[in-house]
């Protein structure tokens, strides 16, 4: 464990991290509320913080004294790429792929084709989790603009693909 922010002797000390800018008491010191702020957060700022609590002759507890919480930043998906894998050809079989680089906790997929003919798809032919549609026996009409929607809790980004039978 680093520590990374305290209040001895009547002086805030922050120490040499890169949370040093971002982040202070939210409240001045001294102050019977002790929370902290974090600015401008970032995945790498995710873990577990600890705050200890030291009172001088104050009885000792180290159940009382100490409070533990884990924060877990949330990263938008990356804006997704979308791949066709197999020849668009009739009486076919081809697999659409979408996957983003970036996203915490891991981005969730959908594919639907676009207007004028609308269509969403499901399991088995859709795999939300990989990323993948599977479109059999291809015909003409199977034509047209397929939409992916990398998404999770902070947000969601789309690519598409145009496919010509």
């Amino acid at each position: 464990p680093v520590q990374i922010l305290a209040y001895l002797d009547g002086v805030v000390k922050k120490s040499e991290t890169d949370l040093k800018h971002r982040m202070g008491f939210l409240y001045p010191m001294p102050h019977h509320n002790i929370s902290i702020f974090i600015n401008a957060t970032r995945e790498q700022d995710s873990g577990q913080y600890v705050c200890s609590v030291n009172v001088v002759d104050d009885s000792f507890r180290s159940d009382k004294n100490v409070g533990i919480i884990n924060l877990t930043v949330l990263v938008p998906p990356a804006a997704p790429t979308c791949q066709l894998h197999g020849n668009a050809i009739v009486g076919a079989n081809v697999t659409l792929s979408c996957s983003s680089k970036k996203g915490k906790p891991s981005p969730m997929y959908q594919w639907q084709r676009e207007p004028p003919t609308l269509q969403v798809f499901f399991p088995p032919a859709q795999d939300h989790a990989r990323g993948t549609l599977k479109l059999t026996n291809l015909s003409l009409e199977m034509s047209g603009v397929y939409v992916c929607k990398a998404e999770n809790q902070a947000g969601s980004k789309n690519c598409s693909i145009v496919l010509e039978v």
